[in-house]
């Protein structure tokens, strides 16, 4: 009797513990979202985890897709912000470092945390400071993925004024040539945006069976 009431209630706690899942509790204390916040997000994180491998962690195919609406390709600023979000550098990312990660951008969190992992984005060679070169490729490749079309003149022009006002930047504290909360607008706006397409197709197939029976 035991072992059958074991093995008719672990299934659920195998999900919510499987492929790194912490505690609500727990990440509310070590970040900077409320408890409820944290379950919210955590259905967020299962529907990108289970967007294309199914297995409970974000790869970055998974990534890409929430971000920018495509699996396919290879992208910069995806492979950058993957890796800093990616805290094991195990290449997969679990519901704690997508918890820790977004808890950076949150109006709550240091301003400090958000700006420094900006500055770590754009220092692409890890030296820490921020070369024209190093600004030149992440913004070619964040315009790759909008919906912006700008001349190469209009580009170089924009990073020329920003690197005028310095010629080289250094440390986190310098760095505001690109703002942070842009950054974590168009994270947290890709990936529920990302969520409420997956809900809207999940009711037209259902609508769909419905009218089929």
């Amino acid at each position: 009797m035991g072992c059958a009431f074991l093995s008719s209630s672990s299934p659920r706690k195998r999900e919510q513990r499987a492929q790194g899942y912490e505690e609500s509790a727990v990440l509310a204390a070590e970040t900077s979202f409320t408890v409820n916040k944290v379950e919210a997000l955590y259905e967020l994180y299962k529907k990108l985890s289970f967007s294309i491998f199914k297995d409970g962690l974000i790869h970055k195919q998974e990534f890409r897709l929430a971000l920018f609406r495509t699996s396919k390709g290879a992208n910069l600023f995806v492979d950058r912000v993957f890796d800093l979000f990616d805290l094991k550098r195990n290449r997969v990312i679990e519901f704690g470092e997508f918890m820790r990660s977004l808890s950076i951008f949150h109006p709550k969190a240091p301003e400090s945390k958000n700006t420094a992992f900006a500055f770590k984005l754009y220092d692409l060679r890890g030296t820490g400071y921020i070369k024209k070169e190093e600004l030149r490729e992440m913004v070619v490749a964040l315009l790759d993925e909008s919906v912006l079309c700008l001349s190469d003149n209009t580009v170089e022009e924009i990073i020329n004024d920003v690197c005028n006002q310095q010629d080289i930047f250094s440390h986190c504290e310098l760095f505001w040539c690109f703002p942070s909360n842009m950054l974590c607008s168009l994270l947290l706006y890709s990936f529920w945006t990302f969520r409420r397409s997956v809900k809207k197709t999940q009711m037209e197939e259902e609508g769909h069976h419905r009218g089929r029976e």
